[in-house]
């Protein structure tokens, strides 16, 4: 195993079943070796060191795919494999994915760059990898069946195809696509353009990531690979809060944000304390003219956005979907609604039987996150993660933009919490409170009792 940091390129034994015609196999010998990750950490920009020149992407937390250059081609190496992934500290799960993570590493080129990636399948079926929105060769598209055959299990395939136009992408399966994409199989890929571009700006940080879905039983490790609707796990990057790491920034830093959507349903991303405009899809960049101020955008399903925006505003800024289930994690789904029911009877008999038995949802769902209950192997509370002033109550689709005045150029190290100057902070008012008009012109019920009939929905399919 090489680390992303120590890479180099060693002669490999593996026999390449080569998908470009255009190559040949005395010229594959050597392939690149595989650069493998195990941290869930967000890794440091990676530098071009050869090739074209850009400023690189920062994956939240996962990392760029080191390449080689063999005369004139970015060469990269995939590997397809079961991996172990760490949603957050003490909840892993049992995923499929590229390099020892889920997602794969992002790959980085620079429109005009011939690519050529290797693709070692070590799952136990076989796979291919569609690589969304790209032109290119209809052999290369990776559509199994239609385009190529399936790459088996132990063999290798190459793609090589020229990076044609600048933009935000993404690479996943498209073989026993429903099974492989549930478990994990996607990643991120990002080509930077050649030359100024009229649309496409300059910027200080630059960051990506995905949207991914699971459904994990809390106590178990695997997705429910058959589920359509019903996840339980929402996640940036295949990582839930209070795991997810934060987006740093220097106070007035020009930021892009890069997300991908690849699960089942549609995404508003949210940003609060700023406002953004859509510069880039995954069909290319949004001309200067189409472009409006937003504070949300929604990310449908097989979509990029790409938003940008000055980071004018100190602070601690939440980032999220706005989907409010979407920000809770396994436990919150289930959970019956008993806001406003009184059932302490009812619980003063059952814990006579079960003395660990506690009430879930009687005043809201807040209560969940100050719960020191038993939980089961292998999961985490369904609202978890602290700030400077109490749990968050957030989990899944959440994490935070962190703007500092000092935070030096290229340092993306979690500054801490901000210190909210004097004077600037919500308080609590302990002054008299005038009575509302609007209580004098009700009109009185006197002693009759006022009965509301409230139905309940259930379930909660389509969210």
């Amino acid at each position: 195993m090489v680390s992303r940091r120590d890479f180099f390129m060693g002669a490999g034994a593996i026999t390449a079943a080569v998908a470009a015609s255009s190559v040949s196999r005395v010229s594959l010998a050597g392939l690149p070796e595989p650069v493998i990750q195990s941290s869930p950490n967000t890794m440091a920009p990676l530098e071009p060191n050869t090739g074209r020149p850009y400023k690189p992407v920062v994956t939240l937390n996962g990392w760029t795919l080191p390449w080689r250059m063999n005369n004139g081609v970015k060469e990269f190496h995939l590997v397809a494999e079961p991996v172990v992934r760490e949603m957050a500290p003490g909840f892993n799960a049992h995923l499929w994915g590229y390099n020892g993570q889920s997602p794969g590493p992002t790959i980085e080129v620079v429109e005009g760059d011939r690519v050529r990636i290797f693709v070692t399948n070590k799952l136990p079926e076989h796979t291919s990898i569609h690589w969304h929105g790209q032109r290119l060769p209809n052999g290369m598209d990776g559509v199994a069946g239609l385009n190529q055959r399936a790459i088996p299990a132990g063999k290798t395939y190459v793609y090589e195809f020229e990076a044609k136009r600048p933009g935000t992408f993404m690479y996943h399966p498209h073989a026993d696509e429903m099974v492989q994409m549930a478990m994990g199989m996607m990643g991120f890929w990002v080509t930077h353009p050649r030359d100024n571009h009229p649309n496409i700006d300059e910027v200080d940080r630059d960051y990506c990531f995905l949207l991914n879905a699971y459904d994990v039983e809390p106590g178990s490790y695997t997705p429910k690979i058959m589920e359509m609707l019903d996840f339980n796990i929402w996640t940036f990057n295949s990582r839930v809060f209070p795991g997810i790491d934060p987006l740093v920034a220097r106070k007035d830093d020009k930021v892009r944000i890069r997300v991908g959507n690849l699960t089942m349903t549609n995404h508003p991303i949210h940003l609060h304390g700023h406002e953004f405009e859509v510069t880039g899809t995954d069909g290319g960049p949004v001309p200067r003219g189409a472009r409006w101020p937003e504070v949300t955008t929604d990310v449908a399903v097989g979509q990029m956005r790409q938003i940008e925006f000055i980071a004018s505003d100190l602070g601690d800024w939440a980032f999220h979907c706005h989907k409010s289930h979407h920000t809770m994690n396994a436990m919150g789904h289930d959970v019956p609604t008993m806001v406003g029911v009184d059932h302490r009877k009812v619980v003063t008999q059952i814990n006579n039987l079960i003395p660990d038995y506690m009430v879930m949802g009687e005043r809201g769902m807040a209560d969940m996150a100050e719960m020191q209950m038993p939980l089961p192997e292998n999961t985490i509370p369904m609202m978890t993660g602290d700030g400077p002033f109490g749990s968050v109550e957030m989990g899944g689709m959440f994490t935070m933009l962190k703007v500092r005045s000092d935070q030096p150029a290229g340092d993306y190290s979690d500054p801490g919490w901000y210190q909210q100057p004097e004077g600037t902070q919500a308080f609590e008012w302990t002054g008299p409170l005038t009575e509302p008009s609007r209580f004098k012109s009700e009109v009185s019920t006197g002693n009759a009792a006022v009965e509301v009939q409230v139905r309940k929905p259930t379930g909660h399919s389509g969210h």
